[in-house]
C-alpha cells in the first residue's frame, strides 16, 4: 500500500514540477539574452517605469514627464535613503497609491525589513514586484536544480524553505506588512505545495524553535533534494534543534504527531493536520539507529541524498559554513544571491562562489563607487561600466516605487556574464568602524578572524568586533564560553586576539599604524555566556521588526554602546 501511495505521489509531483520547470528554462534563457544586451534592457525598463508612474506625486515632485533618458533621470532624482521616500510611502500606506504609483497600480502588501531606529522600513509591493519576486527565484532555481540533476529527478524533488508570515500587521488602509516570502508561499497552487516540506500556514508561527520543530517535523521523514534558507544560522540552528530534540523528533515521526510543548496555535496545526498525522515508522527506525550508533542526530542521517544547500555565503556568512561539513558532510553550497525586501540584486550561477549575475532582468542599478559614498554629488556609474575587482555601492530603483535608492549594500565587481557585472557582497555601508582613522570594515573583520581560526584550529560559531572608548580605545572580540573551551581558555583567548590583529594588519595599514603608534591597543577577545547569540538576535529584532529569515548577525558594529548589552565574563582591560 504504502508503494502505491508514493507512486501516486511521485506523478503528482511531476505533474505539478514539469510545467514549472519549462517555464523557468524559458525565464533562465531569456535572462542569459537580456545580460548580452544590459544597457539597452535597463534604459527601456528605467523608461518604461518613468512613464508609468509620471502622474504620481513623486513623478510630479521629480519631473518624470521631462525624462527621456538615463542623465535626464540622474539630473531629475537624487540619490535617496529611506526616509527620503518615507512621506510618500506614508500616503500609501494610507491607502493613497497615487503618491508613488499611476493609475491602476495595485498594493499587495508592505515588505517589514529592518531599519536602524525601532520603526521598521515599510516596502510597498506590488503585482510586478511579486512577479519579479518570483522569476528571480524561477531562474536560480532552474540553474541551481539543473546543476544538480537529482533535484529535478520525477519533476523536482522535496525542497525545505522557510518562509516568514506576510500578515504580521495592517496598515490603516487595510494592506497586509510581513515578509514577502509568506506571500509567495501562499500563492503556490496545491499541486506546487507537494514539493515544499514546510507549510505555508506555518510561516505564521510566532515562536522561532516551534517554526524550526515543524520544518523538521514535516521533512526529516522525507528524501529532501534542498533546504533554502537565505541566513546559514538559521540552518544550523534547524538541525542543532534537531540533534537537541532527537528523542521527540523521532517519535512524532513514529507516532504522527507534534508533540504539545511547542507553541503552535491550534488552527495553524488543524490547517495541515491530514499531513502530519500520517505515521512514517520506517523514516523513525533508520532515525533511530543512527542515533543508537553515533549518539546523534544529524541531516546526513535522515537526508543521506540532500543534492543542494541554498544560503548566503558572502560578507560575514561565510564563517558559518564551517560548521556544514559536521551536520552535512560535503553536500554543495549554492548562494541564493543579494536578495533583500527591497528587490533582488543577484543570481548566483554556480556554486561555492558568492557572486551572481545582476538581476538586470527585473531592477534598475546604477553603483557609486566605494571612495565617493560620502560625497554630496558622486559619480554613478551603470552595470556594464563597472571594473573588475573594484568595490561599490547599489543603487536601485524598482517597481516598489524606489527611486536611485542606496541601500547602503557594498559589492564587489568579480568580472562579467556578458555585459551584465558578476558582484559579491562584501558588506553593509553602515559595518565600519574608525575610532582613530584606522577605517576598519566588517569584510576586513571576517577574513581576519576566519584566517585566525584557521591558523589556530578554532571553529566559533559566531563573533562580534566591537570599538570601546578608552586612552587609548581598543577593539573586543566577543565569542561564546564553550568556543574557548579547554585547559587553558585565557591564554587561548590572548592568542586568538594576537592573531586577529596580525591578519586585520595585512588587510588594513591603518590598524597596524594604529596600533604601532600606541593610538590603539591590542584588541581583546572576551567570552560571553553561552546562548548570548541567541537573545542578542532576539533583541536586535524587536528593535528592528525583521523576520527571523532575514536577520544577519553582525561581526563588527561601529556603536560605542553595543557592548552594554553583553553580560562580559572577562574584564575588558586585561
Amino acid at each position: 500500500m504504502m508503494g502505491a501511495a508514493k507512486f501516486t505521489y511521485d506523478i503528482i509531483r511531476k505533474v505539478a514540477g514539469l510545467p514549472l520547470i519549462h517555464r523557468a528554462q524559458r525565464l533562465f534563457d531569456d535572462f542569459l539574452v537580456k545580460t548580452r544586451q544590459c544597457p539597452e534592457v535597463q534604459e527601456q525598463m528605467l523608461l518604461e517605469q518613468i512613464r508609468r508612474n509620471q502622474s504620481s506625486q513623486f513623478g510630479r515632485d521629480f519631473g518624470f514627464a521631462e525624462i527621456k533618458s538615463y542623465d535626464d533621470y540622474r539630473r531629475r532624482v537624487p540619490i535617496g535613503q529611506y526616509d527620503d521616500f518615507e512621506p510618500y510611502i506614508a500616503q500609501v500606506r494610507e491607502g493613497r497609491t497615487e503618491a508613488l504609483f499611476g493609475p491602476d497600480t495595485k498594493i499587495l502588501m508592505f515588505a517589514m525589513t529592518s531599519g536602524t531606529t525601532k520603526t521598521p522600513k515599510t516596502i510597498p509591493v506590488t503585482e510586478q514586484s511579486v512577479q519579479n519576486y518570483r522569476e528571480g527565484w524561477l531562474i536560480w532555481g532552474i540553474k541551481a536544480f539543473s546543476d544538480h540533476n537529482q533535484m529535478l529527478k520525477w519533476g523536482m524533488r522535496p525542497i525545505l524553505q522557510m518562509a516568514s508570515d506576510w500578515r504580521e500587521s495592517y496598515t490603516p488602509s487595510g494592506v497586509p506588512c510581513g515578509a514577502i516570502t509568506g506571500l509567495t508561499s501562499s500563492m503556490q497552487s496545491p499541486l506546487v505545495r507537494i514539493t515544499y516540506c514546510l507549510p505555508a500556514e506555518a510561516a505564521r508561527i510566532k515562536s522561532i524553535e516551534a517554526k524550526y520543530y515543524v520544518a523538521l517535523r514535516m521533512s526529516a521523514y522525507r528524501d529532501l533534494g534542498c533546504l533554502i534558507a537565505a541566513n546559514p544560522s538559521t540552518i544550523l540552528s534547524i538541525v542543532r534543534l534537531g540533534d537537541r530534540e532527537k528523542e521527540t523528533l523521532i517519535r512524532d515521526i513514529a507516532q504522527g504527531t507534534i508533540d504539545p510543548k511547542w507553541e503552535i496555535p491550534n488552527d495553524i496545526l488543524e490547517s495541515f493536520r491530514w499531513r502530519w498525522r500520517i505515521k512514517h515508522k520506517a523514516a523513525a527506525k533508520r532515525m533511530e539507529q543512527a542515533v543508537e550508533q553515533t549518539g546523534r542526530l544529524l541531516p546526513k542521517n535522515y537526508w543521506p541524498n540532500l543534492c543542494l544547500l541554498a544560503n548566503w555565503t558572502g560578507g560575514t556568512m561565510g564563517s558559518y559554513l564551517n560548521a556544514y561539513p559536521e551536520y552535512f558532510g560535503d553536500v554543495p553550497v549554492r548562494d541564493v544571491g543579494l536578495i533583500a525586501s527591497e528587490g533582488r540584486m543577484t543570481i548566483p550561477i554556480s556554486d561555492s562562489t558568492a557572486a551572481g549575475v545582476l538581476d538586470i532582468r527585473h531592477n534598475i542599478f546604477e553603483f557609486v563607487p566605494a571612495d565617493q559614498i560620502d560625497k554630496t554629488s558622486p559619480e554613478t556609474l551603470l552595470p556594464h561600466e563597472l571594473k573588475e575587482g573594484c568595490d561599490y555601492f547599489i543603487l536601485l530603483t524598482t517597481p516598489g516605487g524606489l527611486y536611485r535608492y542606496n541601500i547602503h549594500d557594498m559589492v564587489r565587481c568579480k568580472g562579467f556574464e556578458g555585459r551584465a557585472p558578476l558582484l559579491e557582497f562584501l558588506n553593509k555601508g553602515a559595518h565600519f568602524s574608525s575610532m582613530t582613522g584606522e577605517k576598519l570594515s566588517e569584510y576586513q573583520v571576517v577574513s581576519a578572524v576566519n584566517s585566525a581560526q584557521k591558523q589556530l584550529g578554532l571553529q566559533l560559531r559566531s563573533f562580534l568586533m566591537l570599538p570601546v572608548w578608552g586612552e587609548p580605545p581598543k577593539y573586543v572580540l566577543l565569542v561564546e564560553k564553550s568556543d574557548l573551551a579547554g585547559d587553558n581558555p585565557e591564554r587561548l583567548a590572548e592568542a586568538l586576539a594576537r592573531e586577529v590583529d596580525s591578519q586585520l594588519g595585512l588587510l588594513n595599514d591603518e590598524f597596524t599604524n594604529r596600533l604601532e603608534t600606541f593610538r590603539l591597543a591590542p584588541t581583546r577577545v572576551i567570552r560571553i555566556p553561552d546562548g548570548a547569540w541567541a537573545k542578542y538576535k532576539g533583541y536586535r529584532l524587536s528593535r528592528s521588526g525583521g523576520t527571523v529569515e532575514q536577520y544577519k548577525q553582525p561581526c563588527l558594529l561601529p556603536d560605542l554602546h553595543s557592548i552594554e548589552h553583553f553580560e562580559l565574563l572577562d574584564p575588558i582591560n586585561g
